[in-house]
């Protein structure tokens, strides 16, 4: 008779240390960050040599590879005539990386009763930044040093604004953990203790994004229409609280706040304004772009260095130098379109199809286990919003490293975590 090999804790515990020290080290950088990125790839090159008789049996596996057939074809298809060449295939080539480390977090992470884990010890490490970020907040210093006169910059500094959108992508780690942990209590105050951080960070983008976090939690809790709408009610008054306190507490809050208001006059100037610029200039020369290169676009991460042949006349963002100016389009459909074309939107829009067929096929345990990831990513891509690049390398890490979790929450438990000690 055959007995099951005793339990490892060091071995069962180092994958996903691996795991969240990519989220750990994100701050210092994206030279940190990529160590442990690296790490489980070559860990994931290996445990996919071990098992490559079973890999098609592995769905977490199989739509890993799906996503990243979509994401990774069309850079590559978009590099062959991309006006600049190296940089399109630097970021081809650097993309290759993120393959082997979704299958190490799908392989290594098989065990359905260790996601809850996962998802508080995500959580625990975002509410450090955003404890670093109140401290900042209330005294001008944080972690990071002096906070930007601006904008809080938290635990990533001053020179480094990506405060808002990361915190608000994440949230729903912090939520997540606090209401399994606390129950509707918890998640209230993990609701307001994230609000203030986001909002003084200044990002619009962030604030739309912890928005629709708050609505999909809000639905989650009251589970039919008429309960949502007086529980969206209820959260908007609880809010109404943190948003006065950051338009007293905060000048630099309180003038992006108005500008961001002059939206509503409704005049394509007012609009611009809002924009800082982007509804008038960057937007139209990234659709000069997608009209010049309808097939495969500009070249994957080319926009910066095509943007001064297609800017208009007066474009405040037209500059000699590649590294000023505007970098991308700040659009996920502008970027797709400007950088790969209607090849490489045909890609994206297959890839939602994937991971969205993947969730509607899970049972309900395993959306319970996907859902933080899921909403981070469904946050992340909202499409009527401004974005940082899908292919730049700090913002795609962050991306895949979710679509990792999503992949290996989704699918654990249909087989037993594979050994990797």
């Amino acid at each position: 008779m055959s007995s099951a090999a005793p339990s490892n804790p060091l071995r069962d515990l180092w994958p996903a240390l691996l795991v969240l020290g990519v989220l750990v080290l994100l701050p210092l950088g994206i030279g940190a960050a990529t160590v442990p990125i690296a790490l489980c790839a070559i860990a994931g090159l290996v445990l996919a040599w071990r098992e490559r008789h079973g890999l098609r049996s592995d769905a977490g596996v199989r739509l890993a590879a799906a996503l990243f057939a979509c994401y990774w074809l069309a850079a590559l298809i978009s590099a062959f005539d991309s006006v600049a060449p190296g940089k399109s295939w630097g970021t081809v080539a650097g993309a290759l990386r993120f393959l082997p480390f979704a299958v190490f977090a799908c392989l290594a992470h098989g065990k359905a009763q260790a996601w809850p884990r996962m998802v508080q010890a995500i959580g625990a490490v975002v509410a450090l930044w955003l404890l670093d970020a109140w401290i900042q907040a209330l005294t001008g210093y944080g972690i990071a040093g002096a906070s930007d006169p601006e904008r809080l910059s938290g635990i990533f500094g001053a020179g480094n604004l990506k405060l808002g959108p990361a915190l608000a992508v994440l949230s729903p780690f912090v939520l997540a953990a606090a209401r399994e942990r606390f129950g509707r209590i918890g998640l209230i105050v993990a609701f307001v203790f994230a609000l203030v951080p986001i909002l003084l960070a200044g990002e619009r983008s962030g604030w739309l994004m912890y928005a629709l976090v708050a609505l999909a939690f809000v639905w989650r809790e009251a589970g039919t229409p008429l309960r949502f709408v007086g529980w969206s009610s209820a959260t908007a008054m609880v809010a109404a609280v943190p948003v006065l306190f950051a338009l007293h507490a905060s000048p630099a809050f309180d003038a992006r706040v108005d500008r961001t208001l002059h939206a509503l006059q409704g005049t394509e100037a007012a609009v611009d304004y809002a924009s800082s610029g982007r509804s008038m200039h960057i937007w139209p020369t990234a659709l000069r772009m997608v009209e010049a290169h309808p097939f495969n676009g500009v070249g994957v991460r080319a926009f910066r260095y095509a943007y001064a042949q297609y800017a208009g006349t007066n474009d405040q963002f037209a500059n000699a130098d590649p590294d000023e100016g505007a970098l991308h389009a700040h659009q996920i459909v502008l970027e797709v379109l400007s950088e790969t074309g209607a090849i490489g939107l045909l890609l994206w829009i297959a890839g939602f199809v994937f991971a969205w067929r993947a969730w509607r096929r899970a049972d309900a345990d395993a959306r319970a286990r996907a859902f933080a990831p899921a909403l981070a990513l469904v946050a992340m891509t909202f499409p009527f919003n401004t974005h940082l690049a899908f292919y730049s390398a700090w913002w795609g890490l962050v991306f895949w490293w979710l679509l990792a979790l999503y992949c290996a929450a989704l699918n654990a438990g249909g087989a037993q975590a594979r050994p990797v000690g």
